[in-house]
């Protein structure tokens, strides 16, 4: 079945070279795993939010109780996350004539979106950023585990230029399991690195993108992540 995707742009947002963000797609019924038999990542049923919690920031931390996340922000970012919202809003209510096999029913949704620095502020550096989104688990038929998401969210990545580290891996965050996939993209003498973890959560894919300019940046962002024990 041919692959129908649309996802949140945030080239404007990282850098003008750049997009990023959720899909939504239609998966096969049955879509191959992205990891091995030994590493799959099976997670419980869990119940189902009509409308996911957006979750807050509060003295440089984002919080989020449905999902028992929370992450810690570095000083100084810039938080866009209503603006990404309204942008894909926007866009939507433009888009009369929609694509076949396109969502045009706002599943997806960004949690938060924090950036190193503003879209228009010029720098050498890689703007760094973390983005965390939700889509409804029910977007995508047939799709049970969360590394089956990497098929579509790898396409993308591929044609932002981004190349594949590693083939998804399981990851854990304390006691809570994600699926993890590396990628790079070459600019220049420096480096962008993404790295996104996804997981499923109570009717959603949630996934939590990172971006840097070092391999130490990206894991002290991801270091900056939490789950409060107890929920699933």
């Amino acid at each position: 079945m041919m692959l129908r995707s649309r996802y949140f742009c945030v080239s404007a947002v990282i850098c003008s070279a750049l997009a990023t963000g959720v899909l939504h797609a239609q998966a096969p019924a049955q879509p191959p795993s992205s990891l091995s038999p030994a590493k799959k990542v099976k997670q419980p049923a869990a119940p189902i939010d009509s409308e996911m919690d957006p979750g807050a920031v509060a003295d440089g931390v984002y919080r989020n109780k449905a999902l028992a996340l929370t992450c810690k922000i570095p000083a100084g970012w810039v938080l866009r996350t209503d603006e990404m919202n309204a942008r894909d809003e926007e866009k939507e209510k433009s888009d009369s004539a929609p694509a076949a096999g396109v969502s045009a029913s706002g599943s997806g949704k960004v949690l938060l979106a924090a950036f190193s620095r503003p879209p228009l502020a010029s720098a050498e550096d890689i703007n760094s950023s973390i983005v965390i989104a939700a889509e409804k688990l029910d977007t995508y038929p047939g799709l049970k585990e969360a590394a089956q998401y990497f098929g579509p969210l790898t396409e993308v990545a591929k044609a932002q230029g981004f190349a594949v580290d590693e083939e998804p891996y399981e990851f854990a965050i304390g006691t809570r399991k994600l699926v993890r996939g590396d990628f790079h993209k070459d600019r220049g003498s420096r480096k962008m690195l993404q790295s996104s973890l996804v997981m499923l959560a109570r009717g959603y894919i949630v996934s939590i993108t990172v971006i840097g300019g070092t391999e130490d940046e990206v894991e002290e962002l991801i270091d900056g992540l939490s789950f409060t024990a107890g929920k699933k």
